[in-house]
């Protein structure tokens, strides 16, 4: 008898948002409140124009979305709901803590912007919740954590399925999170369409 048994598989949560939600997040407010931050966060614009950050990011200027503003605050509760169920698929034993979130910020990618193969580091769970995904915009990219080690790995065929594929892409839709354990390593391609692509990342730490 021969038997093929998948190990250490890789997970990606994904779910609307407000299925766990108990105060609802009215996610065309949450756009225009995007909007009126990239506007009006001076620091954050001149951080991207410094490092050659396409559009706007709130990444390197403002820590506290969450106290500044109540939708903010309404996004991390119902992102802790979904952390939680994921951490329990997961199986992780937590003991008597839990994971918090422990930096929460704005992406905004206008036509040819792109974001760049990376992780997140000292943090356990990653996420992003899509706020404006137009027609034609780019999917999240997600790389199989072994890919460095493969060596002589032939190519994979294209007809083989998700779970075999070294590269996997996920279009969500706006009101959709993604949560994915910190290490695992993505990037945003460059945006093909006209309009914005707008999104909310965040991360969650062992507290």
């Amino acid at each position: 008898m021969t038997e093929i048994t998948p190990l250490f598989v890789t997970h990606l949560y994904r779910a609307e948002l407000n299925s766990l939600a108990k105060k609802k997040v009215d996610y065309a407010e949450l756009h225009a409140t995007c909007d009126a931050v990239a506007e009006d966060d001076e620091a954050g614009q001149e951080w991207c124009e410094a490092n050659g950050y396409p559009g706007y990011t709130s990444y390197a200027s403002l820590d506290d979305l969450p106290w500044r503003m109540p939708i903010f605050g309404d996004l991390e509760k119902a992102l802790d709901k979904h952390v939680a169920a994921f951490c329990a698929a997961l199986g992780f034993d937590l003991g008597d803590k839990k994971l918090k979130c422990n930096s929460l910020w704005i992406n905004i990618l206008p036509e040819g912007g792109t974001h760049a193969s990376h992780i997140h580091p000292h943090s356990v769970i990653s996420g992003t919740t899509y706020v404006a995904m137009p027609e034609g915009t780019s999917a999240l990219k997600l790389e199989d954590p072994r890919l460095p080690m493969m060596m002589m790995a032939p190519l994979v065929k294209k007809e083989a399925s998700q779970a075999l594929q070294r590269f996997v892409y996920v279009k969500p839709k706006v009101g959709e999170v993604l949560l994915w354990e910190s290490w695992l390593r993505h990037e945003v391609p460059m945006n093909m369409a006209e309009d914005e692509r707008i999104s909310v990342s965040f991360n969650y730490g062992w507290a």
